[in-house]
C-alpha cells in the first residue's frame, strides 16, 4: 500500500509530504483547490506521461517520490529487475525516509519521477535509474486508479471489452486470440498475394531458376577462390621455385662446399679444443643449435623439392577454373569470393518463391492458422460466457443499492460472423434503468447520473476481484447525491476494510465515511502566486469540513450539528 508521497514544485504544489495508512482515506476541498493534482502527481510517479507544464512556474524541476509497502508479486518483479534493494538516494530531501531505506511496516519500494522545465523526464526505482515502462509495470502491481472520467469511457465498446476482460482475468486469453487472429490474417494475405502476383512471381522464379542453374554448373565451394588463386600462383612459378629450392639445398648440404659440412667440421674441432679450455663452451653452445637448425632446414627443403614439379596440365586446369569463377562473378555483379554464399541465397529465394506459388500449401497453412485461432477464440468465448453472467448479476445487485430499484445490467456477447481480433463476439454492456424496461446498450440509454452509478458499481466490483493493494477513486461520485451518496460512502468504506482506498470527493456523505480525512486548500504566497496545501483533519476540523461540504455561504450551528451526526453515524 501507499505509505508516503512527497511532491516538490508540481503544478501549484510547492512542497508536500503526506503519510498514509490502511483503510479508507478521503480528500476534500473547494473546487480548483488541487485535489486531483495529488492524484496526477502520484500517476506521474507511476509512469504517466508528462511535459514541462507540470513544473511549477519559475522552478527548475518537479520531483515526486512515492513509497509503497510491497507484496510478493511486486517483490519478485523487483528482484528479477535488480531493483530489490531500497536506496536513500532515490528520495528528495525531506522525503521522510530512514537513512538505510528501512521501513517499520515491512519491505518497501520507492518510485521517483523528475521532470525538468524543458520537459525532460527521469525515473528511479529504489534510487536506481529506470525506464518509464518499468515504472508503469511495477506501478500496475501497486495501484489501480479509477479516474473521474471513467463513466465516460464506458460509452466506448473497446473500453467495455477491456474492462470486462480485465475483471474476468481473461487478458492473457484475449491476447492469445489476438495473436492467433493476426497469424491467420497473414496467411490469408499470403494466399491473396500469390493469386494477384502469380505472373510476377513466375517471372521472378524463372530468373532465379536460370541463375541457380548457372551456379549449380559452376558449383562454387566456400574458400575455393582463395585456394585456386594460391595454387595458380604456385604452379605458374614452379620453375623459379624448383631452381631456388635446389640452389638452397646445394648450398646447405649437396655441394662440395656445403654449409652443413663446414659447420660440422668447425663444431667437431671446437669440442676438442673445449676439453683443453672450457672457456670455448659458450661459443660451442651457440654453434651446436645452428648445426641442428641447418640440418632441419635442409630436410624440409628436400621434402618440398620432392613434391615440386612442373605440371602444365594442372596449371591449365587451374587457370580455366579461375577464369570460370571470375566470369560468373562478373555476370552476377558479385565478388568472386562471395559466389558460394550467393549460390545458397538464390537457392533459398527460389524455395521461398516455390512455396509462395504453391497455393495448395498456402491454403493448408491458412486453414491451420484459422483452426488455431478458432480454438483459442472458443476457449475465450466459453470463459466470457461464464464471467458475463457473474458480472451482470453483481452489477445488477449493486444498482439496487445505488437507488436504481428494479434496474438490471447485462454483459451481452454479440456474435461476430467471422470473428475478429478480439474474439468471436463483441462485448456490449446493456442496462435497464428500472423494472419493465427492456435492456438496451449502455451508451444509448443511460443518463449521466446512471452512468456514474453503474461505473462506480463496476469499479467497486472489479476492484474486489483485483489483487492490487491500493485503489484510488478520483471524483467517481460525480453526478451522485442524496441517499445514493450515502450508499457510495458505505461501499467505499467496506472496500477499505480489505484494501487501502483513497478517494477524492465533493460529497459530504462520502467524506464522512472516511477513516482518514485530508483537506486540500489553495492559498496565495508572498510572491503573489497560488499554492496548494494539504492538511490532515482531526475530529473537530472534520466537522467543519463536512459542514462546509453540506453547502451554504455560511456554516451554521445546524449545519455543524448535521455534520457531527453524519460523522457519528
Amino acid at each position: 500500500m501507499l505509505r508516503h508521497l512527497s511532491i516538490r514544485d508540481f503544478v501549484i504544489v510547492a512542497a508536500l509530504d503526506l503519510e498514509f495508512d490502511s483503510g479508507f482515506t478521503v480528500f476534500s476541498g473547494e473546487t480548483g483547490a488541487g485535489k486531483s493534482i495529488l492524484i496526477d502527481a502520484l500517476a506521474l510517479a507511476l509512469g504517466a506521461r508528462a511535459d514541462a507544464s507540470v513544473v511549477r512556474t519559475g522552478e527548475a524541476r518537479a520531483d515526486i517520490t512515492a513509497e509503497f509497502e510491497t507484496h510478493a508479486l511486486a517483490e519478485q518483479w523487483l528482484e528479477e529487475q535488480a531493483f530489490a534493494t531500497p536506496g536513500p538516494t532515490g528520495a528528495p530531501d525531506g522525503a521522510g525516509h530512514e537513512a538505510n531505506g528501512a521501513d517499520p511496516h515491512g519491505n518497501t519500494v520507492m518510485l521517483r519521477r523528475v521532470v525538468d522545465a524543458n520537459g525532460r523526464s527521469r525515473a528511479f526505482i529504489n534510487g536506481t535509474a529506470a525506464t518509464l515502462a518499468q515504472l508503469r509495470e511495477v506501478g500496475e502491481m501497486l495501484v489501480d486508479i479509477h479516474g473521474q472520467h471513467a463513466h465516460q469511457l464506458l460509452m466506448r465498446p473497446d473500453a467495455q471489452r477491456e474492462l470486462f476482460d480485465t475483471h474476468a482475468g481473461l487478458v492473457d486469453k484475449a491476447a492469445a486470440v489476438s495473436r492467433g487472429w493476426r497469424t491467420w490474417r497473414e496467411k490469408v494475405q499470403a494466399v491473396e498475394t500469390a493469386r494477384t502476383r502469380d505472373r510476377e512471381l513466375q517471372l521472378e522464379r524463372e530468373r532465379l531458376a536460370w541463375q541457380l542453374t548457372e551456379l549449380d554448373k559452376l558449383a562454387p565451394q566456400p574458400g575455393e577462390w582463395e585456394e585456386v588463386n594460391a595454387e595458380h600462383n604456385r604452379l605458374s612459378h614452379s620453375a623459379n621455385l624448383i631452381d631456388g629450392v635446389q640452389g638452397a639445398l646445394n648450398a646447405l648440404s649437396e655441394s662440395d662446399e656445403a654449409m652443413i659440412t663446414h659447420l660440422a667440421s668447425i663444431v667437431s674441432k671446437l669440442r676438442d679444443l673445449a676439453e683443453i679450455d672450457p672457456a670455448l663452451n659458450d661459443a660451442l653452445a651457440a654453434l651446436e643449435p645452428a648445426e641442428i637448425q641447418l640440418q632441419e632446414a635442409a630436410y624440409s627443403l628436400s621434402h618440398y623439392a620432392q613434391r615440386l614439379e612442373l605440371d602444365p596440365e594442372r596449371l591449365a586446369q587451374i587457370e580455366k577454373r579461375v577464369d570460370a569463377l571470375h566470369s560468373a562473378a562478373r555476370k552476377f555483379r558479385l565478388q568472386p569470393e562471395t559466389l558460394p554464399e550467393e549460390h545458397a541465397a538464390r537457392r533459398a529465394q527460389l524455395a521461398a518463391l516455390d512455396a509462395a506459388a504453391d497455393l495448395e500449401s498456402l491454403h493448408a497453412a491458412e486453414a491451420k492458422a484459422k483452426e488455431a485461432y478458432l480454438a483459442e477464440a472458443r476457449l475465450l468465448s466459453k470463459a466470457r460466457t461464464k464471467a458475463a453472467k457473474a458480472l451482470g448479476s453483481a452489477v445488477t445487485t449493486g444498482m439496487q443499492e445505488l437507488s436504481m430499484k428494479g434496474g438490471s445490467f447485462e454483459v451481452a456477447l454479440v456474435a461476430l460472423p467471422e470473428g475478429g481480433a478480439h474474439g468471436l463476439e463483441q462485448v456490449e454492456f446493456r442496462v435497464a434503468g428500472h423494472a419493465g424496461v427492456p435492456l438496451r446498450p449502455l451508451a444509448k440509454v443511460a443518463s449521466g447520473g446512471e452512468l456514474a452509478r453503474i461505473s462506480l458499481a463496476l469499479a467497486v466490483i472489479a476492484s474486489t476481484a483485483s489483487p492490487t493493494p491500493t485503489l484510488i477513486f478520483d471524483e467517481v461520485d460525480t453526478g451522485i447525491g442524496g441517499g445514493v451518496a450515502e450508499v457510495v460512502g458505505r461501499l467505499l468504506h467496506q472496500l477499505g476494510r480489505a484494501r487501502q482506498v483513497l478517494c477524492v470527493t465533493h460529497l459530504p456523505q462520502v467524506a464522512a465515511r472516511g477513516d482518514h480525512h485530508f483537506q486540500v486548500a489553495k492559498t496565495s504566497n508572498k510572491k503573489g502566486g497560488t499554492v496548494s496545501s494539504v492538511t490532515s483533519l482531526d475530529k473537530a476540523s472534520r466537522i467543519e469540513e463536512v459542514a462546509r461540504m453540506l453547502g451554504g455561504l455560511e456554516i451554521t450551528a445546524t449545519t455543524r450539528k448535521h455534520a457531527k451526526e453524519m460523522l457519528a453515524a
